[in-house]
């Protein structure tokens, strides 16, 4: 009789640690401000869907922080000790949360999506949130936010005006959504951030 309430305690117990609907409210009121902010942005004069172009940087910073923070586990002593497999729990974690954040960004960036529109703002949170989750393994989920926002903010102010050529590789936040150097650095860095932490798990914290 007991077998039950067992089996179903590991993941009961993973999205209580990880504090989900917190982050879950905080995806929402990103991409609303997000949203507000890119038509008050296109509707100023002398502008066009290019003013969007902080919303397309900045606003997927935010939701890989946040997706990054809910990484920590309270509880991470008791996580390494249980019975049950985590990594298929971290990569639900990982793959739900960049699906929320992704499509409610996507919606506040609306039409001109050959510039910056829907696909960038995807390629963006798909390439931050798999910086965020590589920093959590590596560094610890506290400080996941970190990295990808310390190179966030100086792609933002080196960047060149004029996209392609090199810059689609180094500064591929910035770059209009048809830039293919663009999306493949932004995967491969969701890929490789997503597979390091589901086999290694947030590194541990003290504190």
């Amino acid at each position: 009789m007991n077998s039950q309430p067992a089996h179903a305690a590991p993941p009961l117990l993973y999205f209580r640690s990880r504090a989900l609907p917190l982050t879950a409210a905080t995806l929402a009121c990103v991409a609303l401000v997000a949203a507000w902010a890119a038509h008050w942005l296109q509707d100023q004069p002398y502008f066009d869907h290019t003013a969007r172009v902080p919303v397309v940087v900045l606003a997927p910073l935010l939701v890989s922080a946040a997706i990054g923070t809910s990484l920590h586990s309270h509880t991470d002593e008791l996580d390494r000790t249980a019975a049950s497999r985590w990594w298929p729990r971290r990569l639900l974690h990982l793959l739900a949360l960049t699906a929320a954040a992704a499509g409610a960004l996507a919606a506040a960036v609306p039409g001109h999506p050959e510039a910056y529109g829907v696909p960038a703002m995807v390629r963006n949170v798909l390439g931050a949130t798999g910086v965020a989750a590589a920093s959590a393994a590596l560094l610890g989920a506290r400080l996941s936010w970190l990295p990808m926002t310390v190179y966030g903010g100086a792609v933002y102010l080196a960047a060149p005006r004029t996209p392609g050529g090199a810059a689609a590789v180094w500064a591929w936040p910035m770059q209009p959504g048809p830039q293919g150097a663009a999306w493949a650095v932004a995967v491969t860095a969701y890929v490789a951030g997503a597979a390091l932490l589901v086999v290694r798990g947030a590194r541990p914290e003290r504190g």
